[in-house]
Parts: C-alpha cells; structure tokens; sequence
C-alpha cells in the first residue's frame, strides 16, 4: 500500500518521499492503522523489514496533530533501545520524517559526557530516544520528565527484557499517571520474553508476526562453509578478493578477534575498520561514520552491530565466527537485504563450532544451505588466496587439470 492512502499529515507524506518511502513494507502495512488508532501493539518481524518506519510514522503524526492544536509541551514519546549505535539511526530517522513539522526529537546514551544531551532536552523535545542507564540516569537527576508521555516504545524488545531491564521498565510505567500506549517491536522473541512482554500491556493489544515460519528475511540467501579455525583468514581474504567494489560488514565472537582479523587482513593489503563494546562512543560513531558513507568498504564489528542497524547497500555479511547465542544469527544475517533490496550472507563454521551451527538450524527449524568446497579447492584458496579468478573460475581451472592429466596418461598408454 502506498503512504499516499493513509490518513496521515501532508508534510510527513512528503517526508516520506524526499527519503525514498514509497510503499508500506508488511510490519508498515499491518502496525501503522493500529496504531494510529491509539493502541497497544506487540510485533516480532523479520529484520531489515522496516520496523523502526512502523512505529516512527504514526507517532510523529500524532505528535504534529497535536501541535497544531497547540497542546502542552514536553516529552510526548520515549523509545528505548538497547545500544547506542541503534539509538544514533532511530533518531536520525525520526529526524529525517519531522522535517518542516517542528516536531523535535533528542537522543540520550551513555559512554559520553552528558551535558550536551542535557542541554539539548532543556530546549524543548517531543520524542526521546535512548538508552536505559543514561535515561535512568536523567530522569532522577530530574532532567528528563515524563508527566506528558504518552507513548512508550521498545525496540529490540526481547534483548531489552532479557537484560534484566524489566524492573526499570515497570518503574517508568509507574510514573506514567496519563493513559498511554505501548509498543514493542523485537525481530526475535521467545517464550519467556514474551510473557513479560504481554504484561506490560492492555489485554486488548493488537499482536503482529509477520513471516513466523522463516526469522531470516526472503530477501537474504544465506548459507554456510567448512572452514578449519586456522584457515578462516584466508578464505575471508579470498572473499574481499572476489568482491573488490562491495560493502562487507563481517562478525567476529570478541574484540580480540576483531583486531585480530583485522590485522590478518591488513597485512594482506586489505583496509579494514573495527567496531566492539571497547572503543570509546566517538570512536564507534566515527567508524560507523565510514563505513556509512563508503569510505571504507570492511566492517569487521562484534554482535553491538548485530541487531538493529541499518546502514545502507551492506551487499554480503560474513559470519567469521558463528554467534553465541543461536537468535543472533538472525540479527546478523539481517544486516543485508534490507527493506526491498536483496542481499547474501556468508558463514564459516569450524569443527568445533558445529554444534552452534546445530542450534542455530535448530531456532530457524530449517537447514542451511551448505556452500560447499572439495579439498582441491581449499587447498587452492590456502595457497592463492588473492588469484585473482574466483571460486568458479578456481573450479573450471581445477577441472581442466584433471582433465589435462588424463589425456596425459592415455597418451602415454599409447
């Protein structure tokens, strides 16, 4: 469906289309109506689906209505998230559809001084976006109010539950007095998570699940190679070789392995950038930055990238490591194939890590597909890791070999 039909303000339908949002993506479709009507809303939908637009849209309409009918001021609309880089993207987008409707957001996260964000909320803010413990944090120091909330979003539900944030949660409901709306919005939840999830809603919520039978999103092919430990470098490397001009955004398990691969790779010629929970948030901002707008093309992070994070033409994920916990496979893989693009996602499992890749086949309820390799070839990519043919090139080649030494033995017979 078009945005041009819903009965939403001009100015944002414009917005819409400055930033190329013609149609309604699925979770769009079925969340938007609900609510703009007021009501409560919990939706699990794949990643890259467009979650962040199916909630952003409605509220800043509302919030624009009512400032055309010169309501109170104050923070209207607050939305948790769980990492700062996600908080970063939640706002920019708010920011992007607000555009000539003087409906003004802020973005508050921990790991920076917090004196700049103060005095952005003392100027006046309808939507906050932010993380637990800086928002924990303002609000008993008095300077983030919640007397005119009247909409409380969380977004990566599941993860924000299962970090215990549940108490804090109850505790700024509490502080609600005005009637309001709650919307959770997660790619992945279980069982647990959602009980939680349904208490801290009226019993009429509207429930969404878009695609319950396939987590990772049509638009990714995704698949799975045997790779030794040892070896993974190499065939990363060949990897980056056989797609020079591409956005590679590749997952390690630590902040070790992250520097670690990326050295590997830059002793080989190939630029790299790195983002973990140890660098400092102007430095993640500044490698996000980067890799944003091209400047260089390998990302190597650990899972603080893995939900969330929308960053434009990722055209291959590499799963270097298979992730801890099986559900963030499907965060990871999410990363490409986005809204309506396509996308691939790569990972290399290890003997010891089999039995992750177990559980990860386990949470899809599906295999996945093995892209597979003959002992020629990965002898091949270990000693010509940058050839400059690729994988099919590698094969023809090798299957001519063959088929030279044949005719070199029958020759020879004769």
């Amino acid at each position: 469906m078009k945005f041009e039909k819903y009965p939403i303000a001009e100015v944002i339908k414009k917005n819409l289309d400055r930033i190329g949002y013609q149609r309604t993506t699925d979770i769009q479709f079925k969340a938007i109506p609900s609510i703009l009507k007021g009501e409560d809303v919990l939706a699990i939908a794949q990643t890259g689906t467009g979650k962040t637009g199916a909630y952003a849209i409605p509220i800043i309409h509302h919030i624009y209505s009512g400032k055309t009918r010169k309501q109170a001021a104050g923070i209207q609309c607050i939305v948790l998230v769980p990492t700062h880089e996600l908080a970063q993207q939640i706002f920019e987008l708010f920011s992007a559809l607000s555009t000539q409707t003087k409906v003004k957001s802020a973005v508050i996260y921990g790991g920076v001084e917090q004196d700049p964000q103060i005095q952005k909320l003392q100027t006046g803010v309808d939507i906050l976006i932010a993380t637990p413990g800086r928002m924990f944090d303002l609000i008993h120091q008095g300077y983030v109010g919640l007397k005119s909330v009247h909409t409380l979003v969380l977004d990566e539900a599941d993860l924000m539950l299962d970090l215990g944030f549940i108490a804090d949660i109850q505790s700024i409901k509490r502080k609600l007095k005005q009637k309001h709306q709650t919307l959770f919005f997660s790619a992945t939840i279980n069982k647990t998570i959602k009980q939680l999830a349904y208490s801290q809603v009226r019993g009429s919520a509207i429930r969404i699940q878009i695609s319950p039978e396939n987590q990772v999103s049509k638009n990714v092919t995704h698949y799975v190679m045997f790779v030794e430990m040892d070896d993974k470098r190499f065939f990363l490397e060949r990897f980056i070789t056989d797609h020079p001009e591409s956005k590679i955004l590749v997952f390690v398990r630590t902040r070790v392995r992250a520097e670690r691969v990326s050295r590997a790779m830059d002793r080989v010629g190939i630029e790299t950038i790195t983002i973990h929970g140890e660098k400092d948030q102007k430095l993640r901002s500044e490698v996000m930055r980067q890799f944003k707008a091209g400047t260089c093309n390998i990302l190597i992070a650990t899972d603080i990238t893995a939900r969330g994070i929308d960053i434009p033409d990722v055209h291959y994920v590499v799963n270097y490591d298979l992730p801890e916990q099986a559900e963030n496979y499907v965060h990871r893989v999410g990363r490409t194939g986005r809204g309506f693009k396509k996308g691939e996602a790569l990972s290399f499992c290890s003997r010891e890590e089999k039995p992750r890749l177990e559980e990860i086949q386990a949470f899809l309820e599906k295999p996945i597909e093995i892209s597979k390799v003959n002992k020629k070839q990965y002898a091949f990519t270990l000693e010509h890791p940058k050839a400059e043919n690729t994988f099919q090139d590698l094969v023809e080649e090798l299957q001519n070999r063959e088929s030279d030494k044949k005719k070199t033995k029958i020759k020879k017979r004769k």
